[in-house]
Order: structure tokens, then C-alpha cells, then sequence
């Protein structure tokens, strides 16, 4: 019978959404945890996952319920938290009585729908990219593009070495001199958006993810969050029903 996956007991804590990983790590080496009694100095023993007999300050520590949170995250803020230069960060936004990590990430520049939970497993299986986790953006350009760029977009393309996998790109309206698109991906890559635009020469002006998944912003206001219920937490499965469905922005 093969033996149990061992993990550092910092990171243990982590999984469990405790602590961060450096905090849980600072009580480990500061002697406020034990495992089965017996107190524990190094944030790194290897311990099964599921281990049921952690303590903190002698207090066992349960396995939390899930919880996660969608925000409209404002343009400006940062998803640390906290900035050495003093800008203004996503968790100055959220509630603070629990322990919440971001589940993937909006740069500065751009705003809309974030998830935060306190499960880090969870969360990792949803960024997984074989969950093909369907995710929209509205994306103000200027100049606009033409159509066979933006079927271009769609099929896929290659740039600098990096092939990218097809996605919907549509026309959402066009002003002249700036045009709204519709992206609608199915992986995650880094400025994906920001760095196939700028393979044609346009400058964003503005970027709004507007759904993941099921999930949409709704009459979710910049900088407002709220908590999702049970039933509207995605399942992590795989093989889950509409993981690779593209979304019906207008219903």
C-alpha cells in the first residue's frame, strides 16, 4: 500500500486557509504548533495533508468551511497584500475576519470580477488549465481592429514562440477612433489580452473581466464584494457540465 503524500506542516496550514504559508511558518518556529502533542519547530516536517491532530496555542485546528468571495476590483488597486511604494491594494476592499487568498489575478490597469477563498487547494484546481474554465473580458482598444484581425485573434495565434489557444473574439461596438471587443478565453495565460493586442499595434484602454465561469459581475459596483453561496461556488471537477461552453454575454 503506498504511503501518504507528505507536505511541511506550514504549508499544511496554508491548504487548510488558516494563515498564509509565511505566517503559519513564523508560529511553527515561534513553538505555538504541535502535531499529536508534540510541538513542532520546523515549518517543513512532512506531515499527511489530512492530518487531523494540528494544533495552534493548543486549540486543534478544524478544516474551515469553504469560503469565497467575488469582488469588483476598482482600476489602481493591486492584488497583494500589501505594497512597499504605499498603492492602494484589493485588500483594503475585503472583509478581514478571515484568512482569504486571490484565486488568479487582474493587474493594475485592469478591473472587474476576482475571486478570493480561503481553501488554497480549491482554488488551484479551479486555475488548473484542464478545468477549461471559461473567462470574459470587455476590452476597450484604439485603434480598432479589422475584421481579419480579429479572426486572426480567434484561430489562435503565434506569437514570439508562444502559441496561443483559440478563443472567441467579437465586435461589441466601434466609435471611430476606439472599439469595444468581447474575449472569451479558455486559459490564463500572463497580459494575455494586453500582449495579443499589442502583437497588432493597439493600446488598451480599458480591460473588464466580466464573467468566470457561470459567474458574472452582475450589479456588482467597483470596489464592492460579496459572498457567494454554496451552490454558486464552481464544482472543480474536470469533467463538470459547461466547463468549455462560451458564454451568452446578453442573457
Amino acid at each position: 500500500m503506498a504511503k501518504a503524500a507528505r507536505f511541511g506542516l506550514a504549508r499544511i496550514l496554508s491548504k487548510r486557509g488558516i494563515c498564509s504559508r509565511t505566517v503559519a511558518a513564523q508560529w511553527i518556529r515561534a513553538g505555538r504548533v504541535s502535531v499529536a502533542g508534540e510541538i513542532i519547530l520546523d515549518p517543513e516536517q512532512g506531515f499527511p495533508l489530512q492530518q487531523a491532530a494540528i494544533a495552534v496555542d493548543g486549540g486543534l485546528v478544524a478544516v474551515p468551511e469553504r469560503r469565497v468571495i467575488m469582488l469588483h476590483k476598482p482600476r489602481g488597486y493591486l492584488v497583494t497584500r500589501s505594497d512597499t511604494r504605499g498603492r492602494r491594494t484589493v485588500y483594503e476592499l475585503l472583509p478581514g475576519d478571515c484568512w482569504l487568498a486571490p484565486v488568479g489575478r487582474l493587474d493594475q490597469a485592469s478591473s472587474g470580477l476576482l475571486l478570493f477563498a480561503n481553501d488554497p487547494s480549491w482554488a488551484q484546481t479551479l486555475l488548473d488549465p484542464e478545468s477549461h474554465l471559461c473567462k470574459c473580458y470587455h476590452v476597450q482598444i484604439q485603434p480598432p481592429l479589422e475584421a481579419e484581425q480579429i479572426a486572426a485573434l480567434t484561430a489562435g495565434p503565434r506569437i514570439e514562440g508562444v502559441q496561443y489557444q483559440p478563443m472567441q473574439v467579437r465586435e461589441i461596438r466601434c466609435g471611430g477612433k476606439t472599439q469595444w471587443l468581447e474575449f472569451q478565453l479558455i486559459e490564463g495565460r500572463n497580459r494575455q489580452i494586453r500582449r495579443l493586442l499589442a502583437s497588432q499595434d493597439r493600446k488598451v484602454l480599458r480591460l473588464l473581466r466580466i464573467a468566470i465561469g457561470t459567474l458574472t459581475l452582475g450589479s456588482l459596483r467597483p470596489g464592492e464584494w460579496r459572498e457567494l453561496t454554496p451552490e454558486e461556488i464552481p464544482e472543480t471537477s474536470t469533467n463538470g457540465p459547461g466547463r468549455m461552453r462560451w458564454i451568452d454575454s446578453h442573457q
